[in-house]
């Protein structure tokens, strides 16, 4: 039986069905909520962990710090449908899930730590919402680096966004303080590698449906096996309302002010570096490649849903890399899954207790299944990069060079501790710094090499002509066609 039901999409009124591209597959609903759930579960953490920083560093009571949190799941899910879906020239129309960047953490406590408690909120408000407005405009202008992603680019970034994101997974299993009594205490380990192990299984043994949420089946069984041993945290419902709507302006109106204006903008600039690669990355993994119109819809919805985000109490919106995961390894191409997952958010925005359920998968389960969904962005990377042709040292040097400067900041996040915190905000994006490495190494070492069409060579006694690319793709040699004289025996060349 056939995995997906294949359906006209945008509303087909003769009922017909007709072949889709797997990104525009509509599938039962029962199964796009499991997938849609499973997408979720993968970046909960992700999108809850912002508003928390922020909200005990500026010392908010339990019941601000749940509605914080609602109208970050709110406006997340509301990102990620305008990602998926589109509207007019906004969204790219993939599987792309937004949520708060974790690059926006920093600056936000800068800010809460020269504003006071009283109006941070609604500084960091008006700063996001400058920074998403300036986002949405500049959107088509920066879309064009596209053309500057051959597969040497795009499979060394790609391969470096798992890599980045490895520690995050880690983190997840030991614990993010080092001081902590139970930092990566052998319990936490235990429950991290069990749930990697299952997942890894899962994976292996089942098929059809239940191979595509065999994430989802790990983190539940990792979190029932986490139950008995005290290790889920149910604090979660004794401040969590069961119903609130977020209104605009509830937690704060926004205020302006210059200096903190101009660090969200740098930051919303780097996400939006960021958003490129991962859209670029997800074109490859879908197979559908992401061109420069999809770009520019796609940093428009960026642009437009961190505008609303600041609307309604979020923060500055971006993509999930580690949702570009999840989608390698299940191979669910859907953009309709990632929609509902928008759904299940804006639900939970919506319901406070049920996302006080989704908190209950302890982070080293997460972290556990975390490390596969890396690893095979990681893979998705190689696969690309072995579409150019590494055996060219030129290439073989700006993979190597890019991933040295890229896994600076993961393996040492403070090495760049003593430049201006201006540049910190690029330097500390593994992510950014090395798309930019790789983007300037394929210029320094390709952008100014012969030109592919002014070589020529001979196959079999053919003379070929060898088809032009962009700089890092390997030249591809295309026979001539052996044409022969109607009026004599004698080949003509």
């Amino acid at each position: 039986m056939a995995l997906f039901k294949t359906r006209r999409n945008r509303g087909s009124r003769n009922g017909r069905t007709t072949d889709v591209h797997p990104v525009d597959e509509v599938m039962p609903p029962v199964r796009m909520m499991a997938f849609g759930i499973q997408h979720i579960a993968a970046m909960y953490a992700g999108v809850v962990a912002p508003p928390l920083i922020v909200g005990e560093a500026m010392g908010l009571p339990p019941t601000q710090m749940t509605l914080l949190i609602g109208a970050s799941l709110f406006t997340a899910g509301i990102a990620t449908m305008l990602q998926s879906l589109g509207i007019w020239k906004i969204g790219a129309r993939l599987p792309f899930v937004n949520g708060v960047t974790f690059g926006s953490v920093a600056p936000m406590l800068a800010i809460v730590a020269q504003q006071g408690q009283q109006q941070s909120l609604s500084v960091i408000y008006g700063s996001v919402l400058i920074a998403g407005l300036l986002a949405f405009l500049i959107a088509p202008y920066f879309s064009r680096m596209v053309r500057f992603f051959p597969p040497v680019v795009n499979g060394t970034v790609i391969t470096l966004i798992g890599l980045a994101l490895m520690p995050v997974g880690i983190k997840w299993i030991a614990g993010t303080n080092p001081d902590a009594p139970d930092y990566a205490a052998p319990q936490k380990i235990a429950l991290g590698a069990a749930t990697f192990a299952l997942v890894l299984l899962f994976n292996r043994f089942l098929k059809g449906f239940w191979n595509r949420i065999a994430l989802l089946i790990g983190l539940v069984v990792g979190t029932l096996i986490a139950w008995p041993l005290g290790m889920i945290n149910t604090t979660t419902f004794d401040s969590a309302p069961v119903f609130n709507l977020p209104t605009p302006f509830a937690l704060g109106a926004p205020m302006f002010d210059l200096t903190a204006t101009i660090s969200i903008c740098i930051v919303m600039l780097v996400a939006m570096m960021e958003t490129t690669a991962d859209m670029v990355a997800l074109g490859e993994i879908v197979d559908r490649p992401a061109d420069e119109k999809t770009i520019a819809a796609g940093l428009r919805a960026d642009g437009a849903g961190s505008a609303l985000s600041a609307v309604f109490g979020g923060f500055t919106c971006s993509a999930f890399a580690q949702n570009i995961g999840l989608v390698a390894l299940t191979r669910v191409r859907s953009r309709y899954v990632v929609a509902t997952a928008g759904g299940v958010l804006v639900l939970l925005g919506l319901f406070p207790v049920v996302g006080a359920v989704v908190s209950l998968v302890p982070q080293p389960v997460l972290g556990g299944a975390a490390l596969v969904l890396f690893g095979s962005v990681a893979t998705s990377g190689i696969r690309t990069l072995s579409k150019s042709d590494l055996s060219d040292p030129f290439n073989s040097l700006i993979v190597a060079g890019a991933l040295g400067i890229g896994l600076i900041p993961v393996v040492a996040p403070q090495f760049y501790e003593h430049f201006p915190s201006a540049l910190r905000t690029v330097l500390d994006s593994g992510i950014s710094t090395g798309c930019i490495a790789a983007l300037l190494l394929n210029l320094l070492f390709n952008a100014w090499r012969k030109k592919p069409e002014e070589t020529g060579g001979t196959v079999g006694g053919d003379t070929v002509a060898v088809i032009a690319t962009a700089p890092g793709e390997s030249p591809v040699p295309e026979p001539r066609q052996t044409l022969k004289d109607s009026s004599s025996s004698e080949t003509l060349h």
